[in-house]
């Protein structure tokens, strides 16, 4: 099957299969979203969801972050990973949202990138499930490791992912994609005890094929190997 066979073949059947798929990340508004995608870099979901309840309650807007202690919220976010580096990132951030957007979460990745904490992947998460805007593909390890196995790529640095399947998927698509390979990647292709028999794109999964193949091919090769006759002394 061609790659974009492939690909339109794989969305299909996901969003089927997951039609409610959606942004982990518990969150009301684009400032939240903003500060929960930041902290969520090398942390679960599951974590970050923990945290920012009681973040968000004691700074509701990016006016009261920017004022605020880092002591205060390295203490509101000390379970998260590098809760340090990113207190730091989070009031900058805010800081820079009230001084130059006016307290707004900006539209653009451009934008979004100058703020602190934030790059392309964080950007895509704020535009697409914040705003509805399609400017990229979210490839957390989730969609890299599934787009691998299924033959969408053969690239494994992100940025690079994301360019092979900004190539096979429609643009309207690419905000549902990510979720739909997160869910994938968490819930049947999971990395170290992937479900390949319960999963819907088994019969299309590159790796699951050539896999099968591997195994005909060898057991094609137990067939007992004749010995050759050791050649008579002249």
């Amino acid at each position: 099957m061609k790659n974009n066979d492939r690909a339109l073949e794989v969305f299909k059947r996901l969003k089927k299969l997951y039609p409610d798929a959606h942004c982990e990340l518990n969150h009301s508004n684009a400032y939240e979203l903003l500060v929960a995608t930041i902290l969520s870099a090398q942390c679960t979901d599951v974590r970050v969801n923990m945290v920012t309840p009681a973040l968000f309650k004691k700074y509701p807007t990016p006016q009261s972050l920017a004022k605020a202690k880092l002591p205060d919220v390295e203490e509101a976010i000390k379970s998260i990973n590098f809760f340090r580096n990113k207190s730091k990132s989070l009031i900058s951030c805010a800081q820079s949202l009230v001084s130059d957007h006016n307290g707004e979460v900006p539209k653009t990745v451009e934008e979004l990138s100058e703020l602190a904490g934030v790059g392309r992947k964080t950007a895509n998460v704020v535009l697409g499930n914040a705003f509805n805007i399609n400017t990229g593909i979210v490839v957390d390890t989730h969609v890299k490791r599934t787009a691998h196995l299924l033959g969408l790529t053969k690239q494994t640095d992100p940025a690079k992912v994301e360019v092979d399947l900004m190539k096979l998927f429609p643009n309207e698509a690419w905000t549902d994609l990510s979720h739909l390979l997160i869910f994938l990647g968490r819930r049947t292709c999971i990395a170290r005890r992937p479900q390949c028999d319960l999963c819907v794109l088994k019969d299309i999964c590159e790796s699951k094929n050539k896999s099968l193949k591997a195994q005909v091919k060898a057991k094609g090769d137990t067939k007992p190997k004749v010995a050759r006759k050791a050649a008579s002394p002249k």
